[in-house]
């Protein structure tokens, strides 16, 4: 099963200069336990912003660069390389960014949307695709208030393809 994970705002904002806009402890801890112990795929200027190889998870780098290498990461030079790499795990989870995004949701490449709805709006200058309900069936929903720890009003929401 491939699932696109992704926090986005009301605005369909992901980032802005390379960087998250919003802190939500609820999600990065939400995003630990979805993603621990399987293959993460990123696009290279989201693992940048990130820096690092994330722990208990397989790191792959999408990159057109033939000479990027990070230690404890694997490379690959599209989505479609970077699936094949994961293909033995049962949960693959694309984590951005823009690019990458728009590409699995053109292409049709997942079976899942994990996506937490931060519900306010954000000046960004990286966007998710709109999620298109012709294609995509909320099945899931947990809406959360914002607290002291997140400051923002925020939902969960499980799509699974249509067809």
């Amino acid at each position: 099963m491939i699932t696109i994970i992704a926090a986005i705002a009301k605005n369909n904002a992901l980032g802005k200069n390379n960087d998250l806009i919003w802190h939500l402890p609820a999600d990065l801890k939400r995003f630990k336990k979805v993603t621990t112990g399987h293959h993460i795929l990123m696009g290279r200027k989201t693992f940048e912003s990130i820096g690092k190889p994330l722990p208990n998870r397989t790191t792959i780098i999408i990159t057109r660069n033939k000479d990027y290498f990070k230690d404890g990461c694997l490379i690959a030079y599209s989505l479609e390389e970077a699936l094949d790499f994961a293909k033995e795990d049962e949960k693959i989870f694309v984590i951005g960014g823009e690019q990458i995004y728009k590409y699995a949701l053109e292409n049709d490449l997942a079976d899942r949307l994990e996506i937490t709805h931060v519900h306010h709006e954000f000046e960004a200058d990286a966007f998710f695709p709109n999620i298109d309900t012709n294609i995509w069936q909320e099945v899931a929903r947990e809406d959360f208030k914002a607290d002291e720890k997140n400051k923002f009003n925020y939902s969960f929401v499980s799509y699974k393809k249509t067809n």
